[in-house]
């Protein structure tokens, strides 16, 4: 199976490189996440739980976005995006101003023991980020202007995700819920996620270990 993929590009200063990632990905999140499934006790029943919403207000660019009010989910999501932030920010002091972050969505396939479960990607988005130095005169009017872009970005976003014909997974039994979707957080059920970030761009030449990170395993543990 071939997984959809989708790719933004941002040219924006250093600090709203946070802001940037976040409105994106969460609210990818938003339509990507459900509540916490309740099951009933010997049936393939279940009761499905509530999302909370709730808004949030950039600290560096003109613009508000809406995530899930999951502390647990936030707190996940956030701490990995707060991580690439400060690494291509300390890029800078290197001479490199430029990389990407991606989030990907995918599914377990049960192999028979002693394998693993096969990890099957069905949907990859990447934020492609080129830092630049803006004069005094243009500083001022940079957070409306980036503002603009991610709020068009955000409406390309909820335009796909109401494709119908979109591949999603889909889960028969109860017991197949943790091939599908993250069962470890308290009060909401993502659909199985990673991130992975690299600075620089994704075809310069690093080594391991210098400009070019991992930061996200995945959100289960086997």
């Amino acid at each position: 199976m071939n997984a959809r993929s989708q790719t933004f590009e941002l040219s924006l200063i250093g600090n709203q490189t946070y802001d940037a990632v976040s409105s994106i990905f969460h609210t990818i999140l938003l339509h990507r996440t459900l509540g916490k499934f309740n099951n009933y006790e010997g049936t393939n029943k279940y009761k499905m739980g509530s999302i909370g919403y709730m808004d949030v207000t950039c600290d560096f660019i003109d613009l508000h976005y809406v995530c899930c009010s999951s502390s647990a989910l936030c707190s996940l999501v956030n701490g990995e995006i707060l991580k690439f932030s400060n690494a291509i920010h300390e890029s800078e002091n290197h001479g490199y101003n430029t990389g990407q972050i991606s989030l990907e969505f995918f599914e377990r396939r049960p192999q028979k023991w002693p394998l693993y479960s096969d990890c099957v990607p069905w949907e990859i988005w990447t934020v492609r980020l080129d830092l630049v130095s803006v004069t005094l005169n243009n500083l001022s009017d940079y957070p409306r202007k980036l503002g603009q872009v991610i709020g068009d970005k955000i409406i390309h976003i909820t335009d796909i995700m109401n494709r119908h014909e979109n591949y999603i997974p889909v889960v028969s039994n109860h017991t197949d819920l943790e091939y599908v979707f993250n069962t470890s957080l308290p009060d909401v059920q993502p659909y199985l996620f990673k991130l992975d970030y690299s600075i620089n761009g994704p075809s310069s030449a690093v080594s391991m270990g210098s400009t070019v990170r991992k930061l996200l395993r995945e959100t289960f543990s086997f």
